[in-house]
């Protein structure tokens, strides 16, 4: 299911000028521009929770996106790219190429199962950041656009996330260790989110 008209529509109880920095950051490199929700089916409504939590892509009607304090602009920007219908970096097909999982590092989730790191086929589609750690790394099918794999990626996990006892729970396969910035956009981020929304067939059309 897709967005209406390419654009997220929003409702934000507070801390507006956040998640406008964090619209900007994508409406800066891409075609997606976000608009007040008035009357459309489809929108984003951005709430209080335990974590920084997304749907990935467009689940029909009111989608929640839990935004608390906890979360910088760019986690934020990070769960939006979920609801636009990226899933995470190091859950690609190919990621055993570039990165190492350990999984006796991990906090298991709720119900004591190590999911977030498994290759799966990306049935589950809610992506939560405080529980259910393991989830956020199963392997997601065919989410990879042809591009290739980025290390520097705003949804690529860094090398602590979800650590139980703070040794590495993700291990680059090269010398790269600048992962898991949450800083802004990677030139993949921006070519992956442009070619998911056909923004240059657009820019052709006008």
């Amino acid at each position: 299911m897709s967005w209406l008209l390419m654009k997220e529509t929003f409702v934000v109880a507070d801390r507006k000028t956040e998640v406008q920095e964090a619209f900007k950051m994508i409406s800066d490199s891409s075609c997606i521009r976000f608009v007040s929700h008035s009357t459309e089916f489809n929108y984003l409504k951005f709430l209080d929770g335990s974590g920084c939590a997304s749907y990935v892509g467009c689940q029909g009607g009111e989608q929640k996106l839990y935004f608390p304090n906890i979360c910088t602009v760019g986690n934020l920007c990070h769960e939006i790219m979920h609801a636009l219908g990226l899933h995470h970096e190091h859950t690609r097909e190919d990621r055993d190429q570039y990165v190492t999982i350990e999984w006796e590092h991990i906090l298991k989730g709720r119900h004591g199962k190590k999911v977030h790191f498994k290759k799966k086929s990306g049935s589950d589609s809610f992506i939560f950041l405080l529980q259910g750690k393991e989830k956020n790394f199963s392997i997601k099918k065919g989410n990879t656009l042809n591009l290739p794999y980025d290390l520097k990626s705003i949804m690529h996990y860094g090398e602590w996330f979800f650590s139980k006892d703070g040794k590495r729970t993700l291990s680059p396969k090269t010398s790269e260790r600048d992962i898991g910035q949450r800083e802004h956009l990677s030139k993949l981020d921006i070519q992956r989110l442009n070619k998911l929304y056909h923004c240059d067939e657009r820019k052709q059309e006008r």
